[in-house]
């Protein structure tokens, strides 16, 4: 939209800080733009707090580029990378930033200049030292100047012992946490050390509690109250709150917006105290009861007699039985109420003036932890963690870590590692782990083989030491290999162990194993098979000497679909790439995203540059990958999967795959490519990540339950009260949500939605009304007549767009608060009772003086008016000076306030009920107007990423306005965006690290061990929670399907995978008849399977079938059986009639009706019959093709006319009556059904 000339230039008081003038002027915050999804899960002051940390890597292989990548995306202060080593051809296999112009060159600045890239507001540098000069680096006070040390150090790659062990006691010493991670083949090991003295600030990055005080009273402690840690005859401050809490006894809150005496509380820490009451246990009270939540509303004295009074009823109904025994009774804790533990000085009678208002904000305590070092956890772990919980308790982590310790005495002993697939070294080595082991029996507390039962070491030598020395074995022979998901699950879990340095999140537990032998195939080769190999691929050469030729070859034949190119897809993409995925003749990657590329995606899509914003995501990702490997066959689409794409993605693309790998970011999306797979027996691939939570799935073909077994869903949030909203908000979330809902979305996006229905057919327009609500009905009329009545004005240009904002602004923040204020003081009155009470807070109207417009006021006609100039297609006014030179010209004034006649108020969230006489006479009037010489608008469609559209800062102005009316803390630009933008946290370490083990299971999938026996033992889910330690790190195996319970002899129980084929195009009875005839059932319902709102076949048409109406030659009407009269009722009397009246104009008039039953009875017969005779396909297309949309149609011949098959459920009862299931049916679709 064109802008208006700027008319002056003075100095402005208000709008600081709003983003659409800084997006003309280009002083957008670009930074914290790219970290929008990041903040939203670290908290800004956290995000901040990232800025001091200065990381040094060791190690530019696999897991050092997936460490630095992630950590430079975090926008962490700085990345300095260490790597002399000379670049091989092997390295392109797990570093994506090296290419074969790298070779010969040292791995660290041969990948500079694309970590660079990354992200220009973190610095990264190269460290030029040699290995034993690193330590004396870690001394370093102003690193890349910054100002400030190192912060922390990261090891990925195992260093010879006298260096390693020195870097350790080094940052133990200056205080710089000390990481190392380490890929060794199908093993990996993680250590942790955050020196002698940490402090983790916020253990699980969990928001803390915000809850509204609704009432507080001094309450004497006697007969059932009962408050841990005090005595009968203590008082005590009981607050009320407005929802229900998750505190412990001696959990500490702090107090705010106390009002009046107890203003002074705020900002206060104080410990609090759980509030409960004696029960007797046969009265069996339920807290989730409807009146028990009704009666907690109430006063705690009211609450305590009610409770008093039942517990006196059960206890003399007990003596009066005689009172043997003790009478039973039990502790009930309050939910909704919180003892206050007051300190010395604070006055307990303070608290009996308490009125209204107040917040109890939960305070997360902070957690001093001491660490080891690696010198002594290397020793004295006896059962070193597992990322497998199950392998962790049978001790599995002991070899691991023994094994650590021998490589590092095979160096100090050959000066040397291991060598790849070296025999030798491996047999060496396997004695020098028996070794180390046979010498820490005697150390008290020491890892070596000995019997774990349930986690916890036996003492008793370990069993089968020979399948471990086979461990040991394997171990040495991959020591140097990288499979790439190792690197980027590691490179993700330690890069978020760095960010713990801030104190936020618990750090792992010092040490975390992981083991996968199964992905080794074979151990042991010929050296011919090995050189052939390493000679075709010599890129794969790490990746093959785990995984075997024939996997190798499986790997690069590979026809996968990848739904979704956002952080996922673009983690993914990389994997697949580096693994040589789909690089042979015939095969073919497909990556299919609608999405544009955002500038908040470049913190985690780290295939983006900002040049790429507003380019296609999957286009400009696989022209990356290609880039990395040119053999990549790959494909990139812009198309949604779903129910309107079927004609693309049709049975021959379904059918050609092997895999589908889901990188979505939506249930319903996951659930149709689920169906998918369920209906074409492919496996899929799944993960999900929110913030530092993550999960992952495979879904196994006949083996695991899907995708569509589990109940997630995209609606998860709290619901709160309307009238909360509408009258009583007391917490900024309300003000935002009543901001969106009330505001944004009526006068933004559904009044002009609904002018222009109008405006462009206005008969069209009625009759979709009647299908609203009459309060919807009524807004939407209310709203089109001011949308005209604004053009019956006169010209509609930006001072009409003012007048519009500040029209708005008097009734939402002024008006309708004198309303209410009104209202309720009225009702104060009438009642006798206080009404501003607890949370219902006595609101303020807003300011305005037309010659001097309050500042917040100003911001909010800025974005209300620009939002206007855009529905009306006006020329924006973004200039600040401008503007206010407008608003102050146009001597805009409060319009009078009159009070309002119906002083009725909602106070329990009862809906809004319109005056039907209202509707009637706006209906009336809108349709005697003719729209032909209305002016177009458009509506707003709400984008949380565009600064310069005046969305975010719309809804901002409006939340801080409402806050102020209620006397609520105001919201930030910021928080408004991450709430009212449903903003999903995101992180490029919780990505890459889930993404990691995911393409671990591919390579299995690829290998075919969903193939093989035992093959659920072969695969990993994982639940994975990065913030909260070692102990939510867990992966697992997957669950079998789910097996329904069908109540048929013949098939018991079947699972989603399993379906009826049916072969042939058969006719809908043989259908029927087959279904019957097998299952010995009777079926009531077909049709379509997941629309059983249509239907194909109904048994109900088969016996009207049977039904006879006729007229007898003596003139008797023949109806039979009785159902008849149910589909036409007027046959009744027509039959009665007939048997008493004679021959006349009367009696043909009721012959008449029989005879037109007649032939509608027949008609029915008729249609049925070729329905049932016909094919089931002809009775499909009759029941499922759109009737009067014209595209609609087109589409459904398109899918229909490529589909060779159709999809049905039934509705079936077995020999008993009772309702049973079968398996979605599986029909053939003749290609002659498309007659319409």
């Amino acid at each position: 939209m064109a802008e208006e000339p700027v008319k002056a230039s003075t100095p402005v008081l208000w709008g600081e800080w709003m983003g659409a003038w800084k997006a003309d002027e280009g002083k957008v915050d670009e930074e914290q733009d790219r970290l929008s999804r990041q903040n939203a899960a670290f908290g800004g002051d956290t995000s901040a707090r990232m800025k001091d940390l200065n990381v040094l890597i060791v190690g530019c292989r696999g897991v050092g580029i997936e460490t630095a990548k992630n950590l430079i995306l975090s926008n962490v202060g700085s990345v300095t990378v260490w790597d002399p080593t000379p670049t091989a051809v092997e390295d392109l296999g797990a570093n994506f930033y090296l290419g074969t112009e790298s070779i010969g060159k040292p791995r660290a600045s041969a990948c500079l200049g694309q970590l660079k890239s990354l992200n220009p507001y973190c610095k990264v540098e190269l460290l030029d030292a040699a290995e034993e000069d690193i330590q004396r680096c870690l001394a370093e006070t102003n690193v890349l100047s910054t100002g400030k040390p190192y912060s922390v150090i990261v090891i990925t790659e195992i260093l010879k012992r006298p260096v390693l062990f020195a870097l350790s006691a080094e940052a133990r010493s200056k205080n710089i946490a000390f990481l190392m991670a380490l890929n060794m083949g199908v093993t990996t090991s993680i250590f942790s050390d955050f020196g002698p003295k940490h402090i983790i600030t916020d253990e699980d990055g969990e928001p803390t509690q915000m809850l509204a005080v609704s009432a507080a009273e001094v309450v004497p402690l006697e007969g059932i109250v009962k408050v841990d840690g005090l005595k009968e005859g203590d008082r005590v401050v009981v607050l009320t709150l407005a929802s229900e809490h998750s505190l412990q006894d001696g959990d500490v809150i702090a107090l705010d917006d106390m009002r009046g005496d107890l203003s002074a509380y705020n900002g206060k820490q104080l410990k609090v105290r759980r509030f409960g009451v004696l029960s007797p246990t046969d009265a069996k009270v339920d807290l989730s009861d409807v009146s028990t939540k009704e009666l907690l509303k109430s006063s705690t004295g009211e609450v305590l007699a009610n409770f008093s009074k039942q517990h006196e009823h059960w206890k003399a109904e007990f003596e009066a039985k005689g009172g043997e025994g003790k009478f039973k009774q039990r502790e009930i804790t309050l939910f909704n109420r919180l003892c206050l533990v007051l300190e010395d000085g604070m006055v307990l009678e303070q608290w009996a003036s308490y009125r209204s208002g107040g917040l109890v904000n939960s305070v997360k305590p902070a957690i001093p932890k001491e660490y080891e070092s690696l010198e002594r956890t290397l020793v004295h772990t006896a059962n070193p963690q597992m990322l497998d919980q199950e392998s962790w308790h049978a001790g599995e982590g002991c070899w691991v870590h023994i094994a650590l310790e021998a490589a590092l005495r095979f160096f100090d002993a050959k000066g040397r590692w291991m060598g790849l697939r070296d025999v030798a070294d491996a047999d060496a080595f396997v004695s020098m782990a028996m070794a180390v082991s046979e010498e820490r029996k005697a150390l008290e507390g020491a890892c070596w083989l000995q019997k774990v039962e349930w986690g916890f070491p036996s003492g008793e030598p370990a069993e089968d030491l020979e399948k471990i020395k086979e461990k040991f074995k394997d171990f040495s022979l991959l020591f140097r290999a990288e499979l790439t998901g190792f690197c980027a699950f590691l490179g993700g879990a330690i890069a978020q162990e760095v960010i713990k340095k801030t104190g936020k999140f618990t750090p792992i537990e010092q040490w975390l194993h992981h083991h996968d032998p199964c992905l080794m195939d074979p151990p042991h080769w010929s050296e011919g098979a090995w050189a052939a190999l390493v000679g075709a691929s010599p890129r794969y050469t790490l990746q093959a000497a785990v995984v075997g030729e024939k996997v190798m070859t499986a790997i690069q034949e590979e026809r996968i679909f990848l739904v979704g190119c956002g952080a996922l897809g673009c983690e993914y993409l990389k994997g697949l790439a580096l693994m040589g995925a789909c690089t042979a003749a015939g095969s073919k990657l497909i990556v299919t995203d609608m999405d544009r590329i955002e500038v908040s995606n470049l913190s985690r899509q780290f295939l983006f540059r900002q040049p790429d914003v507003k380019s296609p995501k999957s286009v400009t990702a696989a022209r990356v990958v290609k880039s990395w490997n040119p053999q990549l066959q790959i494909e990139a689409l812009e198309k949604g999967v779903g129910v309107t794409s079927e004609d693309f993605f049709d049975d021959e693309f379904w059918q050609k795959l092997h895999l589908c790998w889901n990188a979505l970011d939506n249930v319903i999306a996951r659930k149709y490519t689920d169906q998918c797979c369920l209906w074409y027996g492919l496996p899929l691939l799944e993960s999900g990540t929110l913030g530092t939570k993550s999960n992952s799935d495979v879904f196994l073909p006949g083996l695991t339950k899907s995708y569509n077994d589990s109940t997630e869903s995209d609606t998860g949030e709290t619901q709160i009260a309307m009238c909360t909203l509408r009258s009583f908000p007391y917490l900024p979330l309300h003000c935002i949500e009543f901001a969106k809902q009330a505001y944004f979305c009526d006068y933004m996006e559904f009044a002009p939605q609904q002018y222009e229905a109008f405006r462009k057919d206005r008969e069209g327009f009625f009759e979709q009304l009647d299908a609203m609500g009459e309060m919807e009905q009524m807004k939407s009329l209310k709203m089109i007549k001011n949308f005209i009545t604004l053009q019956q004005a006169g010209k509609v240009d930006f001072d009409v767009c003012i007048k519009e904002a500040f029209a708005h602004y008097c009734r939402d923040f002024i008006n309708s608060i004198r309303d209410l204020v009104y209202s309720c003081d009225q009702m104060e009155k009438s009642s006798g009772k206080p009404f501003w009470t607890g949370t219902k807070r006595r609101p303020i109207e807003a300011k305005w003086d037309p010659k001097s417009p309050p500042a917040e006021a100003m911001e909010y006609l800025y974005a209300t008016a620009n939002c206007y100039a855009a529905i009306w297609q006006v020329p924006f006014v973004r200039r600040r000076a401008e503007f206010e030179r407008r608003v102050v010209a146009l001597g805009l004034r409060v319009p009078e306030w009159t009070a309002p006649s119906d002083t009725k108020v909602d106070v329990e969230g009862e809906e809004d009920k319109a005056d039907p006489a209202v509707i009637e006479e706006l209906k009336k009037e809108l349709y005697a107007f003719d729209p032909a010489g209305l002016l177009p608008c458009e509506a707003h469609d709400f984008e949380k990423d565009d600064d310069a559209n005046f969305h975010i800062d719309f809804l901002t102005a409006s939340t801080n306005l409402r806050s102020a009316n209620y006397d609520i803390k105001k919201s930030d630009r910021a928080h408004v965006k991450v709430t009212a933008g449903r903003i999903i946290p995101a992180l490029a370490t919780t990505t890459a690290m889930i993404c990691g083990l995911v393409d671990v299971e591919f390579i299995k999938l690829a290998k075919g061990l969903h193939k093989s026996d035992g093959a659920l033992d072969k695969f990993y889910n994982a639940n994975v929670n990065l913030a909260t330690g070692s102990q939510a790190m867990n992966i697992f195996r997957p669950e079998p399907p789910l097996k329904k319970k069908s109540k048929l002899a013949t098939l018991p129980e079947f699972s989603t995978w399993d379906k009826l084929e049916i072969e042939g195009d058969i006719t809908l009875k043989e259908l029927v008849e087959h279904l019957e005839g097998k299952f010995g059932v009777t079926v009531q319902r077909i049709f379509p399977a997941g629309e059983d709102k249509l239907c194909i076949f109904d048994s109900g048409q088969v016996k009207k079938l049977g039904w006879k109406i006729e007229l007898a030659e003596d003139g008797k009407a023949i109806i039979e059986p009785e159902e008849v009269f149910t589909a036409w009722p007027q046959l009744r009397m027509a039959t009665q009639m007939l048997q008493r009246m004679p021959a006349g104009p009367s009696r043909k008039n009721f012959e008449g009706q029989v005879l037109a039953a007649a032939k509608s009875l027949q008609s029915v017969k008729d249609t049925f019959a070729g329905t049932y005779g016909g094919k089931v396909s002809q009775a499909y297309v009759n029941a499922a093709r759109p009737k009067d949309d014209a595209e609609k149609q087109k589409y459904f011949d398109a899918v229909f006319q490529k589909r060779s098959y159709i999809a049905l459920q039934a509705h079936i009862t077995n020999s008993e009556g009772e309702e049973a299931d079968v398996p979605v049916i599986g029909t053939a679709s003749g290609s002659d059904s498309l007659c319409v």
